[in-house]
């Protein structure tokens, strides 16, 4: 075997794999940011007293969690056009990433939800507050802290998705890497450096959701 290992190309395309790195980053929060409005809505909904909105949210779930998100981001991408709706690959992948994320964080959500005490509810209903003041005030909070680890492991697998957005175009580490590598033929070279930059990005992706619960979500201690 005489493969000599040439990390040049890389070298050269390193502002271009740290823009895409950035770009990784940014997909994957605005990705949560939109599966935590889908998933707290959505628990809303599921556990309102309108079967036509529980059954939708059922339907919502089962199609997303049982399908792949490379064809729901071609979806997306393909079908918005004919509905007259055009978006640029970035919002279109935000999109994608945030129905994705949001139905499992439906569930995830509301089995935090239906762990908390229904006498928690009853008090609070007791006290004169709304069911929507109840569920924000006193059910909300303490559900979260009881599936934050699931939930940010959740997330963590959502950033590592971004890389299918590349079927897209949309601008991401994978596809700033494939367009170096199309033009270096260093494929180990290119993927083994973007293996890191993804391990990275994971590993600072936990050390802010491990200071976000000790900011929030740290029990109170005497």
């Amino acid at each position: 075997m005489n493969y000599k290992l040439d990390f040049t190309p890389v070298i050269d395309g390193l502002p271009s794999l740290l823009l895409g790195c950035l770009g990784t980053f940014l997909l994957a929060i605005c990705g949560m940011l939109l599966a935590i409005i889908i998933g707290i809505g959505g628990v809303a909904l599921r556990d309102s007293a309108l079967k036509p909105a529980r059954w939708l949210v059922i339907a919502f779930v089962e199609l997303i969690r049982n399908t792949p998100f490379l064809v729901q981001i071609f979806f997306i991408y393909f079908a918005l056009p004919l509905a007259g709706i055009r978006l640029d690959p970035t919002p279109t992948a935000i999109i994608a990433l945030g129905i994705n994320g949001g139905a499992y964080a439906i569930e995830i959500i509301r089995g935090g939800v239906q762990s908390i005490p229904k006498g928690q509810m009853e008090a609070g209903l007791a006290l004169g507050l709304h069911k929507a003041q109840v569920f924000r005030l006193i059910i909300l909070k303490p559900a979260l802290r009881a599936i934050y680890p699931s939930l940010t492991s959740q997330f963590v697998l959502l950033t590592l998705t971004t890389s299918i957005a590349s079927a897209i175009s949309a601008y991401e580490l994978t596809s700033v890497s494939q367009r170096i590598e199309s033009e270096s033929f260093r494929s180990f070279e290119v993927y083994f450096t973007v293996t890191v930059f993804y391990f990275v990005i994971s590993w600072l992706m936990m050390r802010i959701f491990a200071l976000f619960s000790a900011r929030y979500f740290k029990y109170p201690v005497k």
